[in-house]
């Protein structure tokens, strides 16, 4: 016992604790907040407020292990726990055409967001941060592909910050879209908003904004892009070591490198496809999935530098809107030629 929980782990967790407790306490004021604001959810708060507070107040350096202890870890776990949420019967649920549907549109945004960005100028692992943070489920798929891509802190808190921002006016609006576009048809305004919106969280609540039918079954369609987060993980971790063909980069090329939270994720995903679990697992892990998202953007936005993500200011909105627009013009043209 003693050699486990030594005086240097004991010091350790004293470290972490500052960071990691201011970093609960915006989740919650956000989570409070978002009971007035469901419009923006309390994960978009999270990172606004922590922006706010930690360009303003908390800029002290003993809060530093402790916001990136909540912004790492916590994601990892995250993304482990929603592997209790998904099932792959979701496929059979959306049918062909709707899995036909999800995999155009990723291979559309991931290419586009990847394009797009290496031409503003932004670095492989910002481009491809942005392609998965779109293509599959925002934070959470960031969360999961940057310690595969060796991306850096700071590239992973600004697409992080400009995909939940992206996300947000895009959640604020399609849903008005599609009930312009598609009136009572239930089916294609969920294809519409499963399809495109970033995070589980703004699915949820850009739905809500039309009625609850439509939050289940655009559910169905995010869940669908979830399923494939591991093969998006997979093949990022390739093309970005095939890049380095270096001594180092070689060798680590024979190990199977799909980070640990990625693989669990997929054992969970197949255990809850094919083991009746009891329903307590589902909203358990949803809820602390949620809870744990939320503190590690509330860590983000405490660690981001905001003078730096203005600085870049422009070429960053060029940047969200150029991805924006294409996910929602693909979304439109998909749902039309394969009759969603």
């Amino acid at each position: 016992m003693n050699k486990i929980f030594n005086y240097d782990t004991w010091n350790e967790i004293r470290e972490v604790l500052p960071g990691l407790i201011l970093s609960v306490i915006v989740a919650i004021i956000s989570k409070v907040l978002a009971i007035w604001l469901p419009q923006l959810g309390g994960a978009t708060i999270a990172i606004l407020l922590g922006i706010v507070l930690g360009n303003l107040y908390f800029k002290q350096g003993f809060l530093a292990k402790g916001t990136k202890f909540s912004e790492s870890r916590l994601l990892e776990y995250s993304v482990v726990l929603l592997g209790f949420t998904v099932t792959f019967q979701t496929l059979g649920e959306v049918g062909i055409n709707g899995v036909a549907y999800i995999i155009l549109m990723m291979c559309t945004v991931i290419f586009t967001a990847y394009t797009v960005g290496k031409k503003l100028g932004f670095s492989e692992q910002m481009s491809l941060m942005m392609a998965g943070g779109n293509a599959v489920c925002g934070s959470s798929a960031i969360g999961a592909i940057a310690p595969v891509i060796h991306a850096k802190e700071d590239e992973k808190g600004q697409i992080i910050t400009l995909v939940n921002l992206q996300g947000t006016v895009m959640m604020l609006t399609l849903p008005f879209l599609g009930i312009a576009l598609f009136g009572s048809d239930l089916l294609s305004k969920s294809a519409l908003l499963g399809g495109t919106l970033q995070s589980v969280g703004q699915v949820v609540a850009g739905a809500s904004l039309v009625n609850t039918e439509t939050v289940q079954y655009a559910m169905l369609f995010k869940i669908t892009r979830i399923i494939f987060l591991v093969f998006v993980v997979y093949f990022f971790g390739r093309k970005v070591r095939k890049q380095k063909p270096d001594a180092e980069q070689i060798g680590k090329q024979k190990k199977f490198f799909i980070p640990w939270y990625v693989l669990a994720f997929l054992v969970f995903c197949i255990l809850n496809s094919f083991v009746d679990l009891p329903s307590v697992f589902d909203n358990a892990s949803h809820g602390i999935s949620t809870w744990f998202e939320t503190t590690a953007l509330a860590a983000i936005g405490l660690r981001l530098d905001f003078r730096r993500f203005i600085k870049e200011g422009p070429k960053f909105l060029l940047y969200g809107l150029s991805v924006g627009v294409v996910q929602t013009v693909a979304a439109l043209l998909f749902i039309t030629i394969l009759h969603i």
